[in-house]
């Protein structure tokens, strides 16, 4: 009997740091495509920030929890193996919602083919939630400008990194804050940025006085924490705030403070938050978007991969304590 490994969540996370206690790591027999199915090897498979909300019991959340003793839910990338379905074929290589698991068996409904022969890293680096995210929340939010400053909380991560070049690539300042001064040398280096702030060591709201004495028109919210106080405090009018993630508040019992109100009527801000489940239906379009740039040149990304299914339990701590240098990827 042929079997593959998972890993299910058995148990809903306390506040701070994910214990491995909440994961069961299962054998099961390797299963044979039904009628209409479709069997994947996944060979890669994305960690995403959203993971953390996703383990937690919050049923009013933009998507349902997982349910325990069920596989934990990821989005991946795999070789179709069988196929009895019309629109696959054995060899198509495929990506979409796989979860933790070696081996996906399913109807195919969220699937999308890859075309043969991109590296995987890139894939999910890009074109996989990450790059969705980015073009949705830019484009679909922050109506960005021309001779415009943006912000971006987050920026060397797998989302932040992405909406600082596209900004770049529209004609935008971008002023990137990260948490150590490798991701910031790298923004600035690499990405193009035209500020960076680390967040752990700088004055804040000196270094924003510096980089955007003109105001900020457009702040893209990756991660909560002090710099959105001093962001929101220097906000132009009519300023675009796009809300994405919290995750300094993701492990806490009680979320933070955030700004006072009278601002926002002051300024006519404008504060939107968003999550992708709302416009999946919206990916061709969105993908459309993204491709120019890519094909352009004006994108770069990089991975941080870690290796063996089981790596997936450890990783999702580093969205705490910042230690992936990149898209967080698990290579199976």
């Amino acid at each position: 009997m042929s079997t593959y490994t998972a890993i299910k969540l058995i148990s809903r996370p306390e506040p701070g740091p994910v214990s491995p206690e909440i994961f069961e790591v299962v054998q099961e027999e390797l299963p044979q495509a039904g009628p209409g199915e479709i069997l994947v090897k996944q060979s890669h498979m994305s960690l995403d920030p959203a993971m953390l909300g996703w383990m937690s019991p919050d049923t009013e959340s933009y998507i349902p929890p997982v349910e325990l003793g069920a596989v934990m839910r990821s989005s991946g990338l795999g070789e179709v193996i069988e196929s009895n379905h019309p629109d696959f074929a054995a060899g198509d290589c495929v990506m979409g919602m796989m979860g933790w698991t070696e081996y996906y068996l399913g109807n195919g409904a969220g699937l999308n083919k890859v075309q043969p022969g991109l590296d995987p890293e890139m894939v999910l680096s890009v074109f996989a939630l990450p790059g969705l995210t980015a073009t949705q929340g830019l484009f679909g939010f922050g109506d960005p400008k021309a001779g415009e400053t943006i912000v971006v909380s987050g920026a060397a991560g797998s989302v932040g990194s992405l909406v600082g070049q596209l900004a770049k690539a529209e004609g935008l300042t971008v002023i990137g804050v990260a948490g150590d001064d490798e991701k910031c040398n790298w923004l600035l280096s690499d990405l193009g940025f035209d500020g960076a702030i680390n967040y752990k060591t700088d004055d804040l709201a000196a270094r924003l006085a510096e980089l955007a004495p003109n105001g900020i028109d457009i702040y893209f919210e990756n991660t909560g924490g002090p710099i959105q106080h001093h962001v929101f405090d220097r906000m132009n009018a009519h300023g675009r705030i796009v809300v994405c993630g919290m995750i300094s508040d993701y492990g806490k019992s009680e979320p933070s403070p955030g700004p006072n109100w009278i601002p926002i009527i002051k300024k006519r801000l404008t504060i939107q938050g968003f999550a992708m489940p709302d416009h999946f239906g919206d990916v061709p379009a969105l993908m459309g978007k993204l491709g120019p740039y890519v094909m352009e040149g004006k994108i770069k990304h990089r991975a941080h991969v870690l290796n063996g299914l089981e790596s997936a339990i450890g990783g999702l701590n580093m969205f705490f304590t910042g230690g992936n240098k990149g898209k967080l990827i698990v290579k199976l």
